[in-house]
Protein backbone atom coordinates (compact mmCIF):
# COMPACT_ATOMS: atom_id res chain seq x y z
CA UNK A 1 0.00 0.00 0.00
CA UNK A 2 1.29 3.60 -0.63
CA UNK A 3 0.81 5.16 2.57
CA UNK A 4 0.93 8.72 0.47
CA UNK A 5 -2.22 8.12 -0.94
CA UNK A 6 -5.58 8.02 0.74
CA UNK A 7 -7.65 4.36 0.40
CA UNK A 8 -11.30 4.64 -0.43
CA UNK A 9 -13.52 1.80 0.42
CA UNK A 10 -16.32 0.39 -1.86
CA UNK A 11 -19.24 -1.05 -1.08
CA UNK A 12 -20.40 -4.19 -2.88
CA UNK A 13 -24.00 -2.79 -2.76
CA UNK A 14 -26.79 -5.48 -3.33
CA UNK A 15 -25.18 -9.12 -4.20
CA UNK A 16 -28.60 -9.55 -6.68
CA UNK A 17 -27.45 -6.03 -8.39
CA UNK A 18 -25.28 -4.78 -10.90
CA UNK A 19 -22.83 -3.18 -7.67
CA UNK A 20 -20.20 -5.92 -8.28
CA UNK A 21 -20.20 -5.48 -12.00
CA UNK A 22 -19.86 -1.64 -12.48
CA UNK A 23 -17.37 -2.20 -9.84
CA UNK A 24 -15.40 -4.20 -11.89
CA UNK A 25 -15.64 -2.35 -15.14
CA UNK A 26 -14.96 1.46 -13.76
CA UNK A 27 -11.83 -0.05 -11.33
CA UNK A 28 -9.51 0.38 -13.97
CA UNK A 29 -10.18 3.28 -15.21
CA UNK A 30 -10.21 5.22 -11.60
CA UNK A 31 -8.22 7.89 -10.97
CA UNK A 32 -4.55 6.63 -9.25
CA UNK A 33 -4.67 8.87 -6.87
CA UNK A 34 -6.08 6.52 -3.79
CA UNK A 35 -6.01 3.02 -3.43
CA UNK A 36 -9.22 1.58 -3.66
CA UNK A 37 -10.61 -1.48 -1.34
CA UNK A 38 -14.49 -3.51 -1.81
CA UNK A 39 -15.85 -4.31 1.05
CA UNK A 40 -18.14 -7.25 -0.04
CA UNK A 41 -18.35 -10.88 -0.90
CA UNK A 42 -15.32 -12.67 -3.26
CA UNK A 43 -17.42 -14.65 -4.94
CA UNK A 44 -19.43 -12.16 -6.29
CA UNK A 45 -17.10 -10.25 -7.45
CA UNK A 46 -15.30 -12.96 -9.31
CA UNK A 47 -18.98 -14.06 -10.96
CA UNK A 48 -19.24 -10.07 -11.92
CA UNK A 49 -15.51 -10.48 -13.37
CA UNK A 50 -16.93 -13.49 -15.68
CA UNK A 51 -20.23 -11.67 -16.32
CA UNK A 52 -18.05 -8.99 -17.78
CA UNK A 53 -15.52 -11.26 -19.34
CA UNK A 54 -12.80 -8.89 -17.16
CA UNK A 55 -9.38 -9.67 -16.74
CA UNK A 56 -9.34 -8.06 -13.47
CA UNK A 57 -7.51 -10.05 -10.80
CA UNK A 58 -9.11 -9.70 -7.50
CA UNK A 59 -6.75 -10.37 -4.46
CA UNK A 60 -8.29 -10.79 -0.80
CA UNK A 61 -6.99 -8.95 2.11
CA UNK A 62 -7.41 -9.63 5.84
CA UNK A 63 -7.54 -6.12 6.95
CA UNK A 64 -7.40 -2.62 4.92
CA UNK A 65 -3.46 -2.33 6.34
CA UNK A 66 -2.83 -4.98 3.66
CA UNK A 67 -4.98 -2.93 0.60
CA UNK A 68 -1.89 -1.89 -1.82
CA UNK A 69 -2.13 -0.27 -5.08
CA UNK A 70 -2.42 -2.45 -8.58
CA UNK A 71 -4.06 -0.85 -11.45
CA UNK A 72 -5.14 -4.23 -12.95
CA UNK A 73 -5.60 -5.95 -9.15
CA UNK A 74 -8.61 -5.25 -6.90
CA UNK A 75 -8.46 -5.91 -3.42
CA UNK A 76 -11.42 -7.07 -1.53
CA UNK A 77 -12.29 -7.51 2.23
CA UNK A 78 -14.66 -10.39 1.33
CA UNK A 79 -17.67 -11.19 4.04
CA UNK A 80 -18.49 -14.46 2.71
CA UNK A 81 -21.78 -13.82 3.64
CA UNK A 82 -23.47 -14.91 0.14
CA UNK A 83 -24.51 -18.53 0.14
CA UNK A 84 -26.04 -18.24 -3.41
CA UNK A 85 -25.64 -15.85 -6.30
CA UNK A 86 -28.94 -15.30 -7.48
CA UNK A 87 -28.77 -12.22 -9.96
CA UNK A 88 -31.79 -9.88 -10.06
CA UNK A 89 -33.64 -11.82 -6.97
CA UNK A 90 -35.00 -9.54 -4.17
CA UNK A 91 -33.75 -11.40 -0.99
CA UNK A 92 -33.52 -10.33 2.79
CA UNK A 93 -30.38 -12.60 3.20
CA UNK A 94 -28.87 -9.59 0.27
CA UNK A 95 -30.71 -6.46 1.61
CA UNK A 96 -28.41 -7.52 5.09
CA UNK A 97 -25.33 -8.29 3.42
CA UNK A 98 -25.62 -4.60 2.00
CA UNK A 99 -25.82 -3.32 5.09
CA UNK A 100 -23.15 -5.00 6.36
CA UNK A 101 -21.02 -3.66 3.71
CA UNK A 102 -22.38 -0.36 4.72
CA UNK A 103 -22.07 -0.43 8.30
CA UNK A 104 -18.46 -1.87 8.34
CA UNK A 105 -17.02 1.06 6.13
CA UNK A 106 -18.93 3.45 8.21
CA UNK A 107 -16.76 2.25 11.62
CA UNK A 108 -13.99 2.64 9.25
CA UNK A 109 -13.89 5.51 8.30
CA UNK A 110 -15.23 7.29 11.42
CA UNK A 111 -12.40 5.16 12.98
CA UNK A 112 -10.07 6.74 9.95
CA UNK A 113 -8.62 3.61 8.60
CA UNK A 114 -10.44 4.44 5.19
CA UNK A 115 -10.21 8.05 4.37
CA UNK A 116 -13.55 7.86 1.85
CA UNK A 117 -16.59 5.73 1.39
CA UNK A 118 -17.99 4.83 -2.06
CA UNK A 119 -21.57 2.95 -1.95
CA UNK A 120 -23.01 0.93 -4.57
CA UNK A 121 -26.71 0.70 -4.60
CA UNK A 122 -29.04 -1.14 -2.25
CA UNK A 123 -32.43 -2.59 -2.85
CA UNK A 124 -35.27 -0.70 -1.04
CA UNK A 125 -37.45 -3.55 -0.78
CA UNK A 126 -33.98 -6.24 0.12
CA UNK A 127 -33.20 -3.93 3.35
CA UNK A 128 -36.99 -3.83 4.23
CA UNK A 129 -37.08 -7.83 3.65
CA UNK A 130 -33.85 -7.42 6.08
CA UNK A 131 -35.86 -5.67 8.88
CA UNK A 132 -34.34 -2.69 8.19
CA UNK A 133 -36.04 0.02 9.27
CA UNK A 134 -33.64 2.11 6.32
CA UNK A 135 -34.74 2.87 2.94
CA UNK A 136 -31.27 3.23 1.64
CA UNK A 137 -28.00 4.82 2.25
CA UNK A 138 -28.54 8.26 3.46
CA UNK A 139 -30.61 8.39 6.89
CA UNK A 140 -28.35 4.97 7.91
CA UNK A 141 -25.47 7.25 7.53
CA UNK A 142 -26.56 9.76 9.06
CA UNK A 143 -27.74 8.16 12.04
CA UNK A 144 -24.32 5.98 12.07
CA UNK A 145 -22.38 8.85 12.73
CA UNK A 146 -25.01 11.07 14.46
CA UNK A 147 -25.21 13.65 12.26
CA UNK A 148 -28.18 16.03 11.94
CA UNK A 149 -27.65 18.33 9.78
CA UNK A 150 -27.01 17.08 6.16
CA UNK A 151 -28.16 16.57 2.44
CA UNK A 152 -27.84 14.79 -0.58
CA UNK A 153 -25.81 16.05 -3.26
CA UNK A 154 -25.84 15.50 -7.01
CA UNK A 155 -23.27 16.08 -9.30
CA UNK A 156 -23.19 16.57 -12.96
CA UNK A 157 -21.39 18.63 -15.19
CA UNK A 158 -22.36 22.30 -14.31
CA UNK A 159 -25.29 20.85 -12.04
CA UNK A 160 -25.15 20.17 -8.57
CA UNK A 161 -28.57 19.65 -6.51
CA UNK A 162 -29.02 18.93 -2.65
CA UNK A 163 -32.65 18.38 -1.32
CA UNK A 164 -34.27 19.33 1.24
CA UNK A 165 -36.19 15.85 1.84
CA UNK A 166 -35.18 12.52 -0.11
CA UNK A 167 -36.82 9.26 0.74
CA UNK A 168 -40.11 10.55 1.87
CA UNK A 169 -43.52 9.85 0.60
CA UNK A 170 -44.39 13.01 -1.64
CA UNK A 171 -47.17 14.25 1.63
CA UNK A 172 -44.21 14.34 4.05
CA UNK A 173 -41.97 15.89 1.63
CA UNK A 174 -44.19 19.12 1.49
CA UNK A 175 -44.61 19.54 5.29
CA UNK A 176 -40.75 19.54 5.79
CA UNK A 177 -40.70 22.35 3.55
CA UNK A 178 -40.54 24.78 6.41
CA UNK A 179 -38.14 28.24 6.30
CA UNK A 180 -35.79 25.80 9.43
CA UNK A 181 -35.40 23.50 7.07
CA UNK A 182 -34.53 25.03 3.86
CA UNK A 183 -32.20 27.53 6.00
CA UNK A 184 -30.01 24.46 7.31
CA UNK A 185 -30.12 22.97 3.65
CA UNK A 186 -28.64 26.31 2.59
CA UNK A 187 -26.00 25.99 4.98
CA UNK A 188 -24.92 22.35 4.11
CA UNK A 189 -25.29 23.21 0.52
CA UNK A 190 -22.54 26.23 0.74
CA UNK A 191 -20.39 24.34 2.91
CA UNK A 192 -20.55 21.28 1.13
CA UNK A 193 -19.77 23.48 -2.28
CA UNK A 194 -16.67 25.30 -0.77
CA UNK A 195 -15.67 21.85 0.33
CA UNK A 196 -15.69 20.97 -3.69
CA UNK A 197 -13.35 23.95 -4.50
CA UNK A 198 -16.01 26.44 -5.28
CA UNK A 199 -15.36 29.73 -3.50
CA UNK A 200 -18.63 32.18 -2.63
CA UNK A 201 -20.75 29.62 -4.43
CA UNK A 202 -23.85 31.32 -5.58
CA UNK A 203 -26.72 29.22 -4.73
CA UNK A 204 -30.34 28.95 -6.58
CA UNK A 205 -33.38 27.81 -4.24
CA UNK A 206 -36.57 26.19 -6.29
CA UNK A 207 -39.84 27.21 -5.25
CA UNK A 208 -42.25 23.64 -4.12
CA UNK A 209 -45.34 24.69 -6.07
CA UNK A 210 -45.83 25.56 -10.14
CA UNK A 211 -44.10 28.80 -10.60
CA UNK A 212 -42.73 29.06 -7.50
CA UNK A 213 -46.65 29.91 -5.94
CA UNK A 214 -47.34 32.79 -8.52
CA UNK A 215 -47.70 35.24 -5.51
CA UNK A 216 -49.77 32.86 -3.53
CA UNK A 217 -52.33 31.93 -6.25
CA UNK A 218 -50.85 28.35 -6.43
CA UNK A 219 -49.75 27.79 -3.24
CA UNK A 220 -48.82 29.66 -0.03
CA UNK A 221 -45.51 27.65 1.05
CA UNK A 222 -43.23 29.52 -1.46
CA UNK A 223 -43.79 32.72 -0.12
CA UNK A 224 -44.08 31.72 3.31
CA UNK A 225 -41.88 29.37 4.32
CA UNK A 226 -39.37 29.29 1.15
CA UNK A 227 -38.39 33.27 0.85
CA UNK A 228 -37.76 33.56 4.56
CA UNK A 229 -35.33 31.02 4.59
CA UNK A 230 -33.37 32.80 1.22
CA UNK A 231 -33.33 36.30 3.36
CA UNK A 232 -32.40 34.74 6.80
CA UNK A 233 -29.52 32.86 4.63
CA UNK A 234 -28.23 36.10 2.56
CA UNK A 235 -28.23 37.83 6.06
CA UNK A 236 -25.93 35.11 7.76
CA UNK A 237 -23.72 35.69 3.93
CA UNK A 238 -25.03 32.98 1.88
CA UNK A 239 -25.30 34.04 -1.81
CA UNK A 240 -28.45 32.47 -2.27
CA UNK A 241 -31.31 33.68 -4.64
CA UNK A 242 -34.65 32.49 -4.91
CA UNK A 243 -37.54 30.54 -5.07
CA UNK A 244 -37.55 30.09 -8.48
CA UNK A 245 -39.95 28.12 -10.56
CA UNK A 246 -38.86 24.57 -10.51
CA UNK A 247 -39.36 23.82 -13.86
CA UNK A 248 -36.78 26.57 -15.08
CA UNK A 249 -34.28 27.12 -12.41
CA UNK A 250 -31.94 23.81 -13.57
CA UNK A 251 -31.71 24.78 -16.93
CA UNK A 252 -30.24 28.00 -15.63
CA UNK A 253 -27.88 25.97 -13.34
CA UNK A 254 -26.80 24.18 -16.68
CA UNK A 255 -25.32 27.45 -18.34
CA UNK A 256 -23.43 27.75 -15.48
CA UNK A 257 -25.49 30.87 -13.91
CA UNK A 258 -25.47 28.87 -10.60
CA UNK A 259 -23.36 26.71 -8.86
CA UNK A 260 -25.72 24.81 -7.35
CA UNK A 261 -29.82 24.48 -6.73
CA UNK A 262 -31.43 23.71 -3.68
CA UNK A 263 -34.60 21.05 -4.81
CA UNK A 264 -37.29 20.72 -2.52
CA UNK A 265 -37.75 16.89 -2.65
CA UNK A 266 -36.51 13.84 -4.23
CA UNK A 267 -37.94 13.87 -7.62
CA UNK A 268 -37.77 17.45 -7.89
CA UNK A 269 -33.52 17.02 -7.81
CA UNK A 270 -33.25 13.90 -9.35
CA UNK A 271 -35.32 14.29 -12.58
CA UNK A 272 -33.15 16.68 -14.24
CA UNK A 273 -30.18 15.04 -13.45
CA UNK A 274 -31.27 11.58 -14.63
CA UNK A 275 -32.66 13.44 -17.81
CA UNK A 276 -29.04 15.89 -18.04
CA UNK A 277 -26.82 12.88 -17.34
CA UNK A 278 -28.47 10.23 -19.60
CA UNK A 279 -26.28 7.69 -21.49
CA UNK A 280 -26.59 6.07 -24.37
CA UNK A 281 -27.13 2.41 -22.68
CA UNK A 282 -29.80 4.53 -21.31
CA UNK A 283 -27.88 4.58 -18.15
CA UNK A 284 -26.93 7.93 -16.31
CA UNK A 285 -23.39 8.96 -15.30
CA UNK A 286 -23.39 11.66 -12.44
CA UNK A 287 -22.64 11.12 -8.72
CA UNK A 288 -24.62 11.14 -5.18
CA UNK A 289 -22.48 12.59 -2.09
CA UNK A 290 -24.01 13.01 1.01
CA UNK A 291 -22.95 16.46 2.50
CA UNK A 292 -22.36 17.64 6.35
CA UNK A 293 -21.05 13.93 7.58
CA UNK A 294 -18.24 14.22 9.50
CA UNK A 295 -17.19 11.11 6.68
CA UNK A 296 -16.54 11.28 2.90
CA UNK A 297 -19.28 9.39 1.21
CA UNK A 298 -20.00 9.21 -2.62
CA UNK A 299 -22.14 6.72 -4.40
CA UNK A 300 -23.94 5.85 -7.91
CA UNK A 301 -26.84 7.93 -9.55
CA UNK A 302 -28.47 4.82 -10.35
CA UNK A 303 -30.34 1.66 -8.47
CA UNK A 304 -29.83 -2.05 -8.57
CA UNK A 305 -30.89 -2.29 -12.37
CA UNK A 306 -32.34 -6.12 -11.86
CA UNK A 307 -33.33 -6.80 -14.99
CA UNK A 308 -29.94 -6.38 -16.53
CA UNK A 309 -27.80 -7.36 -13.36
CA UNK A 310 -25.09 -10.80 -14.45
CA UNK A 311 -25.34 -9.75 -18.22
CA UNK A 312 -22.34 -7.77 -17.84
CA UNK A 313 -23.94 -4.78 -19.63
CA UNK A 314 -24.59 -1.95 -16.91
CA UNK A 315 -22.71 1.28 -17.51
CA UNK A 316 -19.94 1.93 -15.29
CA UNK A 317 -19.58 5.80 -15.85
CA UNK A 318 -21.64 7.09 -12.52
CA UNK A 319 -19.75 4.75 -10.12
CA UNK A 320 -16.41 5.81 -11.85
CA UNK A 321 -17.35 9.56 -11.22
CA UNK A 322 -17.96 8.58 -7.67
CA UNK A 323 -14.74 6.87 -7.40
CA UNK A 324 -12.78 9.70 -8.35
CA UNK A 325 -14.99 12.39 -6.27
CA UNK A 326 -14.39 10.30 -3.55
CA UNK A 327 -11.05 10.13 -4.21
CA UNK A 328 -10.49 13.71 -4.77
CA UNK A 329 -12.17 14.87 -1.53
CA UNK A 330 -10.47 12.68 0.56
CA UNK A 331 -7.22 14.30 -1.33
CA UNK A 332 -8.13 17.49 -0.51
CA UNK A 333 -8.83 17.44 2.98
CA UNK A 334 -5.72 15.78 3.82
CA UNK A 335 -4.12 19.08 1.99
CA UNK A 336 -6.35 20.99 4.43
Amino acid sequence: MAPDKPIVGVTMGDPAGIGSEVIVKAYPEATDEANYVVLGDRDVMEDAVSACESDLELRTVSSVAEVRADSNTLDVLDFDNVDEIARGEIRGEYGQAGLDYVEDAIDLALEGTIDAMCNAPLNKKALELAGSDYAGHTNLLADRTETENYSMLLLQDNIRVTHVSVHVPLEEAIEQVTTENVLETLRVTKEGLEGLGIESPKIAVAGLNPHAGEGGVLGTQDGEEIEPAVEQAQSEGIDAAGPFAPDNIFNQAAVGRFDGVVAMYHDQGHIPMYVHGVLESGGVAGVNMTIGLPIIRTSTMHGTAFDIAGEGIADPDSILEALNTAAQAAVAERSE
